[in-house]
């Protein structure tokens, strides 16, 4: 039986643990993420005749790596390379919540976006436009009340086109600044060479350009102290110099 890994990511009170528990009921078990005092959530579900595990990513505001929690869910989804990741947004808070599906959209394209809280935005009067924001994100979205399970089955049958290869999201690029790009530009040519595909290269860049010493680091970790990867920084720190 074929199974499939499911990442689940947001802000805080998005509902994300709500929609892990109504996907996985009690087929689940905690733990501590390793090295970390991280709360690490796993459970099972099947849809279709398929097996999926699911890991409930803490719930943070960015990927910048400003906290332990932060680091968990980047850390996850660029080295474990889930076939699908969820990002879980507020559909009462769409705005704020979108930021983080950004970062998101910029290390994986395997990615569903699934909008909860519609009953709550129901009652505020708030429509949403789900084939107009998924035409700009470049992918699939869902819209859910995990509370009342409402719209679980139409989530899972996107969750399953998108880690069978069945539909393949192409996600926005977001455009910085013209200095930026230029960068960018020195940056990820060196990268995709270097490095090859084991890591989305635009987003090494724009770590590099971030300095972002935690994700360096973890790169150096990950890849076992590799030779590309010291090539990667130290070139990453000539350019941003």
């Amino acid at each position: 039986m074929t199974t499939y890994r499911i990442a689940l990511a947001g802000n805080p009170n998005t509902g994300k643990s709500t929609l892990f528990n109504a996907l996985t009921g009690l087929r689940q078990h905690t733990g501590n993420w390793a090295g970390k005092t991280v709360e690490r959530a796993e459970g099972e579900f099947t849809h279709n005749g398929k097996t999926f595990r699911v890991i409930d990513l803490p719930g943070t505001y960015s990927l910048y790596s400003n906290s332990a929690d932060e680091e968990v869910a980047r850390n996850y989804i660029i080295f474990e390379k889930p076939d699908v990741t969820i990002v879980v947004l507020d559909a009462t808070s769409l705005e704020r919540n979108l930021n983080l599906a950004l970062q998101v959209l910029e290390m994986t394209n395997r990615v569903v976006v699934c909008i909860n809280l519609m009953d709550e935005a129901a009652k505020l009067g708030i429509r949403i436009n789900l084939d107009r924001i998924s035409e700009r994100l470049g992918v699939p979205v869902a819209a859910i009340s995990a509370r009342s399970k409402t719209g679980i089955e139409a989530l899972l049958d996107l969750v399953e086109k998108v880690a069978s290869g069945r539909i393949v999201p192409v996600p926005i690029r977001v455009t910085y600044s013209e200095e930026i790009e230029q960068s960018i530009q020195k940056l990820e040519p060196f990268i995709r060479q270097t490095l090859g595909d084991l890591f989305p290269a635009r987003w090494v860049a724009l770590r590099l350009l971030d300095g972002d010493g935690s994700l360096l680091a973890a790169l150096k970790e990950h890849a076992g102290e590799s030779a590309p990867v010291k090539e990667v920084v130290n070139y990453g720190q000539t350019v941003c110099h």
